[in-house]
């Protein structure tokens, strides 16, 4: 459990709102994540050390036979920083791990405080996490979400320091499922 900042109120991180949408090209999610980032990874955020965050989302097909189908699976990494110097936050969005060869599509945005960019983190609109084709419409799908602080992008000395402690600890998961589509005869 984590202290919040603002009322000193404890504060279980969880998924506020998971919202599903399929649309003609997919199917889409939209999500609200309400969580406080470990004091320890907030202490090395101000002092240059980026933290780095995995959003992963799974689609099963439910089968009453037999294990659940997975029929689409996707992820993004978020990589958010400080400039001391600037004072400016960073964050970064990429489908792909990140690399220091700085090569790769990524989507970043500048932030002025800390908790314009963390608000940035915890919300997650229209992020296409199947094809159309992968979703069968008479068929019952869950989808299983995950948001997690990843520990093994962060430098040598946090990940041997960080191993078994708490303290730098953030998951938030949830399932949701996705009924059939009734057509209208």
């Amino acid at each position: 459990m984590v202290q919040s900042a603002i009322a000193g109120q404890p504060v279980d991180p969880e998924v506020g709102e998971l919202r599903l949408d399929r649309a003609e090209d997919g199917l889409y999610l939209s999500a609200t994540l309400q969580f406080v980032l470990p004091e320890l990874a907030e202490d090395a955020l101000y002092k240059g050390i980026p933290m780095f965050f995995v959003a992963e989302a799974q689609v099963l097909r439910d089968r009453w036979y037999w294990s659940d189908r997975q029929v689409a699976e996707t992820t993004r990494y978020l990589r958010l920083s400080y400039q001391p110097l600037t004072r400016r936050w960073r964050l970064n969005i990429s489908p792909v791990p990140f690399t220091n060869s700085g090569l790769g599509v990524v989507l970043g945005q500048n932030f002025d405080s800390y908790a314009d960019a963390l608000s940035a983190i915890q919300r997650i609109s229209r992020w296409k996490i199947a094809e159309r084709d992968v979703i069968e419409s008479d068929a019952v799908h869950t989808v299983n979400f995950r948001f997690r602080l990843d520990m093994s992008q962060l430098p040598r000395p946090f990940q041997i320091g960080a191993v078994g402690r708490s303290g730098w600890n953030l998951l938030v998961s949830r399932s949701q499922r996705l009924a059939a589509e009734t057509v209208a005869k």
